[in-house]
C-alpha cells in the first residue's frame, strides 16, 4: 500500500465523505489546528508523571479526532456522522464541564496571570491550550466563511481551552509561576 496519492499535488485536500477543497481554506486551518492540538496532548501526555492527567489527556486526544471529523465532513452527507464518533455531542462538551469543575474544586485557580513552564508536562499542556485556541479562532473565521459548523464544536472547542488550562495548573502542582499585577 501506499502512503501516496497525488491527490493533493493540485493543492486541494478530501473532505471526509467526500468533496475537495483549497489547503489554503480556513476550514482546513481550523482542523489542522485541532490535529496540531492531538499532537501537543500527545507530547504533554508523554511527559507526565501523573497516570490521572495522562488519561485525561488521551481522552481529549480521542475526542478531538471527533471534532476533526465534525470539521471536516463534506457538509451534504452529514446525516451519515455518528454521535461521539464523528459528530461532537452534548455529552462530550457535559463531560467536559463536568471534568473542570472536579479539577478546579479539588485545586482552585489562583487570580493571577501564570507564567507557562514550571514542569515538562504543564508547559506541553499550556502549549496545547494555545493550538486549541487558535483553533476556535479559525472555526469562528470558517463558520464567518460560510462552512457549516456545528455549534457544539466551537462550545466544545471554548471548553477544552478552560479544561486544559485546569489540567496544565494541575500538571504545574505547587511549582506554578504566577505573575501578579501588584
Amino acid at each position: 500500500m501506499r502512503i501516496y496519492t497525488k491527490a493533493g499535488d493540485d493543492g486541494t485536500t478530501g473532505l471526509f465523505l467526500g468533496s475537495r477543497v483549497s489547503k489554503a481554506d480556513v476550514l482546513v486551518d481550523a482542523y489542522g489546528d485541532v490535529d496540531e492540538a492531538v499532537s501537543l496532548l500527545g507530547v504533554a501526555r508523554a511527559v507526565c508523571p501523573d497516570p490521572r492527567l495522562a488519561a485525561v489527556l488521551f481522552e481529549r486526544q480521542r475526542e478531538l479526532f471527533v471534532v476533526a471529523a465534525d470539521l471536516a465532513t463534506n457538509p451534504g452527507h452529514r446525516d451519515r456522522l455518528k454521535p461521539g464518533i464523528s459528530l461532537v455531542t452534548e455529552e462530550m462538551l457535559a463531560g467536559l464541564e463536568r471534568l473542570i469543575d472536579e479539577l478546579v474544586h479539588e485545586r482552585p485557580l489562583r487570580p493571577v496571570f501564570i507564567v507557562p513552564g514550571a514542569t515538562p508536562a504543564s508547559a506541553a499542556i499550556d502549549h496545547a491550550r494555545t493550538v486549541v485556541r487558535r483553533a476556535e479562532r479559525h472555526v469562528v473565521q470558517a463558520q464567518d466563511a460560510g462552512h457549516h459548523v456545528s455549534p457544539l464544536v466551537l462550545r466544545y472547542l471554548n471548553r477544552l481551552s478552560d479544561l486544559v488550562f485546569v489540567l496544565a495548573r494541575h500538571a504545574a502542582g505547587d511549582v506554578d509561576e504566577a505573575a501578579s499585577h501588584d
